[in-house]
């Protein structure tokens, strides 16, 4: 007997790649429920490449009870409404939008790091999902950290328009086909023009003049990795529609060659090494689209630290930084406590 799977937000980009994703690595589904806002309702929508379309239901007429597992993608607003309604009619949530992250009853969980942490899920039936710059981050980071033990983080971050959603990506292909014929286009979902730019910003600004997705990354690596971990984070939109970049400084505690950190992480899981020290033996944005894998290149010493490494991290954020940890996630919490669709 399989699972019952609903698929929250099923029309935005993450939901449809959940959908997608779940088909291509077969699932154990004997259903699946697409849901979104009432906008949305009585459309229909493909389930990967099997040739089953879902009928999207209203997720506020939506009743999770009997459902095994509910993906969300709906954003925290709709999330804080929703969520607790699935979890105390006995569906496990997993969330991908910001509001349990950091919540100390429900796990931040990375399937290929933190992969233990998941056992605490029962505290409030919901799972959470990290951010997508953090997701691909801490993949990276997690054997070397075993290896040496990361003492600081100094990470900048080039991130595609398609985490600011459907819209963000619109804005790109209209800004650029308006530059191109002459045409004036003002920004609507981003602050500044995006085609042939890149802004230094991304989400609020804090107190301290950092933005809450760089706070993010800080802490939500602390969570998953090691809370001893001293992170700092300059977080930037590129006009790229799909695939977030890292350049990631890395300043250990014990001695660790750039050819030791290559073979660690040629071995790693979730991690495909591409580094040939030559031109285009590495791995851009464009490369990485549909793929599950996170990618490493440029791995090098640095010489201004003591036990410091330079790499280049790049990953799908749609796939890596959300829809495919949460099905990771999906299927890891089927191993460990659900067992349905062994």
């Amino acid at each position: 007997m399989g699972y019952r799977v609903v698929v929250a937000g099923a029309t935005g980009n993450v939901g449809r790649e959940m959908l997608n994703i779940l088909a291509e690595r077969q699932f154990p589904a004997d259903e699946i429920a697409a849901v979104a806002s009432s906008r949305s309702a009585g459309e229909t929508i493909e389930y990967g490449e099997t040739g089953q379309t879902l009928k999207i239901q209203n997720i506020e007429h939506f009743d999770p009870a009997g459902w095994d597992i509910a993906l969300f993608a709906i954003g925290s607003d709709a999330t804080k409404v929703h969520a607790p309604r699935f979890a105390a009619a006995g569906c496990t949530v997993i969330d991908n939008s910001s509001l349990y992250r950091m919540d100390p009853d429900v796990p931040l969980i990375v399937p290929e790091v933190n992969p233990d942490a998941i056992d605490g899920y029962k505290a409030r039936n919901i799972i959470a999902n990290p951010n997508c710059s953090t997701a691909q981050m801490v993949v990276a980071l997690k054997p070397l950290h075993d290896a040496a033990k990361i003492r600081r983080v100094v990470v900048s971050t080039y991130q595609s328009v398609s985490g600011a959603g459907k819209a963000g990506m619109d804005e790109l292909f209209e800004q650029s086909r308006n530059i191109f014929v002459g045409d004036q286009s003002e920004p609507q979902k981003f602050t500044k023009q995006i085609a042939f730019n890149v802004i230094p910003h991304i989400d609020k600004f804090l107190e301290d003049g950092s933005t809450k997705e760089e706070w993010k990354m800080v802490v939500e690596t602390k969570k998953i990795l090691d809370p001893k971990i001293r992170v700092t984070a300059t977080c930037v939109r590129v006009p790229v529609f799909v695939g977030h970049s890292e350049s990631i400084n890395i300043e250990f505690e014990n001695e660790l060659s750039a050819e030791e950190a290559q073979n660690i992480l040629r071995e790693a899981p979730g991690v495909m090494l591409v580094d040939k020290r030559e031109d285009g033996g590495y791995v851009t944005p464009v490369e990485c689209v549909g793929d599950y894998a996170t990618f490493i290149s440029r791995v090098r010493d640095d010489s201004t630290v003591d036990n410091g490494l330079n790499l280049w991290c790049v990953s799908d954020n749609l796939r890596k930084g959300a829809a495919l940890n949460a099905v990771q996630i999906a299927e890891l919490l089927g191993r460990r406590h659900l067992h349905k669709g062994d």
